[in-house]
């Protein structure tokens, strides 16, 4: 009798510890993304990566994942606002694209706070804050080696000058040039800025900017990048090279040059060269507009975001078990550009 009672003792156990584990199995994640503004083309190439990644990993995996976003319209203070109702509903997770890169510290201390993890992506942490924002918190960052989209836009003008230096339109025997910076204190912006012009010159280019205030900052944008170029040019038709940070300002500097008849199809040409290779962009390269761009790849970072995420939540690692290797800084996972020239549009 004592041995029965203590079998179905030991049963009950078993079944009551099976339905806990059972119970602790989770089927579906609330994940949430801070997006630092919604119309970014290229940050919108991401976003619909990411949707599309939570429903095929998803399905891999066997769970749901439910991915909700936020748009900050650029707008730190909002960020700051979207992260508090997020840390009072508790998701799983918090997928982070800063609206400004040196105040992530914000949000760090309050999801950390609520025991929420989180990673970065895109835009960088300021250089003064990436320690206490990503590395100490424990987190991770997926993005992009700064310095290789400018040594790319760099190479690609060297390969230009040296095939054709018809593209010297006054005949100095030298390039005057400007550069089209995305926003202060942007680790990206700042690596395309210097490199593609360091690289162009050590690659042979015999570059001279156009004025003495030659970095122009038009924060990623096409209608700023538009009109602050305008004027510019106007003042300095000598330009014959603008270097910009990512196409949204390529296409902002090609609409107001097409509006003086420049790139626009015919003989008048300056050589813009951009970074992301997005639609328009290429669009842009097909038709005479810009000369070419870099590409960034949005959907190899959206699945990067979703597939590091559940490897976290499924194992507390980041990376272990991935393909994903860490570089070399010890705390990010870089995705690599891609040349896109007239020839490979083409």
């Amino acid at each position: 009798m004592k041995k029965t009672l203590a079998l179905v003792l030991a049963l009950v156990m078993m079944f009551a510890l099976c339905a806990t584990a059972c119970a602790e199995e989770k089927t579906e994640y609330d994940v949430r993304a801070l997006i630092w503004k919604y119309d970014d083309t290229y940050g919108s190439s991401v976003r619909k990566a990411m949707m599309e990644a939570a429903e095929t990993v998803g399905e891999e995996l066997g769970v749901t994942i439910n991915l909700q976003m936020y748009d900050a319209a650029d707008d730190m203070a909002k960020q700051v606002e979207q992260a508090t109702q997020i840390v009072g509903e508790k998701p799983d997770f918090v997928i982070i694209n800063l609206a400004e890169v040196a105040s992530g510290q914000q949000l760090v201390d309050m999801f950390s706070a609520a025991g929420i993890p989180f990673l970065f992506y895109n835009k960088e942490p300021s250089a003064e804050t990436v320690q206490s924002v990503v590395v100490d918190s424990g987190s991770i960052f997926i993005g992009t080696t700064p310095r290789e989209a400018g040594d790319m836009q760099g190479e690609i003008l060297a390969d230009m000058w040296a095939a054709d230096q018809s593209i010297d339109l006054n005949g100095d025997g030298k390039l005057q040039f400007v550069e089209f910076e995305g926003e202060p204190n942007n680790p990206e912006a700042i690596a395309r800025t210097q490199y593609s012009e360091e690289t162009a010159v050590l690659n042979g280019v015999p570059l001279e900017a156009a004025l003495d205030e030659y970095i122009i900052v038009a924060n990623w944008d096409t209608a700023q990048a538009q009109d602050k170029f305008a004027p510019l040019f106007q003042a300095h038709p000598e330009i014959e090279v603008v270097f910009v940070n990512n196409d949204d300002m390529g296409t902002g500097v090609i609409a107001a040059l097409n509006d003086v008849g420049y790139n626009n199809g015919g003989d008048k040409n300056l050589v813009v060269i951009g970074v992301d290779a997005t639609d328009a962009a290429l669009e842009s390269i097909k038709n005479g507009g810009m000369a070419a761009t870099v590409k960034q790849d949005g959907d190899a970072m959206g699945l990067a975001n979703i597939e590091i995420m559940m490897n976290y939540l499924l194992t507390g690692e980041w990376l272990e078990g991935t393909d994903y290797p860490l570089a070399e800084d010890g705390y990010s996972v870089r995705i690599p550009y891609a040349k896109i020239t007239a020839d490979a549009v083409a």
